[in-house]
């Protein structure tokens, strides 16, 4: 089990309100129990800079913050968090799971705000030795169900209308058609239930010697 997860690279992503942090807490404490030497961070986040920009980007009063804008401030906080924290972790042959990843940007920006998704992973390229984790579980929840999870204090991304989280959602189905390494997961039901799905999903996965997937 060590040896299957050894330096692999695992991201959990969808849209607002799919479970996700819930998720990723449960499958670390599942790699541990497996004696997978594992760590995980959130996106953006998890570093000094990374907060800080968090901060802005989530902050409700920037309503002025156009879509490039957030683009470059998540890339920012993605390169800094890869630097700092990620690639280090994966040479260490360690096992990273993170909360969000490229795929967010591509299907919140990319596809919902309307800047392009090619665009997003162009400037990613440009940025990031290693642009796509090995795999990335895509919970995918409707509207609706997503609505019901969400806390009252919504944040500045969470209270875009119902139109751009549709978008949104569109966004991570279209990329994981697109890629590799992308595995949909349903996320509409009970957190047992969801965890069962994603296990399941990571035992399944191929992964390559080197990263990535078969």
């Amino acid at each position: 089990m060590e040896n299957k997860f050894t330096g692999k690279f695992i991201a959990l992503d969808g849209p607002d309100g799919c479970g996700k942090s819930t998720q990723v807490r449960l499958l670390v404490d599942w790699l541990v129990k497996k004696g997978v030497d594992v760590v995980s961070y959130r996106e953006p986040g998890a570093t000094a800079i990374g907060e800080k920009i968090r901060q802005i980007l989530l902050n409700p009063e920037h309503i002025a913050m156009t879509t490039a804008a957030e683009v470059m401030l998540y890339m920012a906080a993605r390169v800094q968090l890869w630097n700092e924290k990620i690639a280090p972790a994966l040479k260490d042959n360690k096992c990273v799971v993170v909360d969000r990843w490229l795929s967010s940007t591509c299907a919140y920006q990319g596809n919902a705000g309307g800047f392009g998704m090619d665009k997003v992973i162009k400037i990613a390229a440009d940025c990031l030795e290693k642009c796509w984790p090995d795999l990335t579980i895509i919970l995918d929840v409707d509207l609706k169900t997503a609505a019901t999870r969400l806390k009252k204090n919504l944040d500045r991304m969470e209270q875009k209308g119902n139109n751009y989280h549709q978008k949104v959602r569109e966004g991570f189905l279209k990329l994981s058609k697109q890629r590799e390494g992308f595995v949909v997961v349903k996320a509409s039901d009970d957190i047992d239930a969801i965890h069962k799905r994603v296990i399941e999903t990571v035992e399944r996965f191929k992964f390559t010697r080197c990263g990535g997937a078969q």
